[in-house]
């Protein structure tokens, strides 16, 4: 059978990591840790600040990389590291507080709503790339090996 996911019934197939929501409020997010981390003082910058940019960039591109992979097994992995990405900079934002580098409220409520927004997620969510009915993943290689076996008949 041949088909692309649908995200829901009233929005169209998302043809680029770019189309999902959830990598839009990311990104949001990584440009707003970019411009937080300026202020850090000079000795935070391959510190604290260099930590919480890598976490925070991990957040997107771990949705893109989902986005691009076939497996649903592969796509669950990289969500699961997103959130974990997620909870990383919960973290950071919290000692950067605690260690007076400025308020960080305002990127801690943009960092719940893409733990909610990628919560909701599912692996179907990040697309399926279009698969013939004449290819299959044979049950156990799902996740662990990118090639395509022949169905026999």
């Amino acid at each position: 059978m041949n088909a692309l996911f649908v995200m829901s019934s009233d929005r169209s197939p998302a043809r680029s990591f770019r189309d999902l929501r959830v990598w839009q409020k990311a990104h949001e997010f990584v440009l707003a840790v970019y411009r937080y981390s300026e202020s850090f003082p000079e000795r935070e910058k391959y510190g604290l600040a260099h930590q919480l940019r890598r976490a925070a960039v991990s957040i997107p591109a771990n949705i893109a990389e989902g986005f691009g992979k076939r497996s649903p097994a592969e796509k669950a992995r990289l969500l699961n590291i997103a959130e974990g990405s997620v909870e990383e900079c919960r973290y950071y934002l919290i000692l950067c507080q605690d260690l007076g580098y400025g308020q960080s409220e305002s990127l801690t409520s943009t960092l719940e709503e893409n733990q909610q927004a990628t919560q909701r997620l599912r692996p179907g969510d990040l697309g399926f790339r279009l698969l013939t009915s004449s290819f299959y993943i044979p049950q156990g290689y799902q996740g662990r090996s990118p090639c395509l076996v022949s169905k026999r008949r």
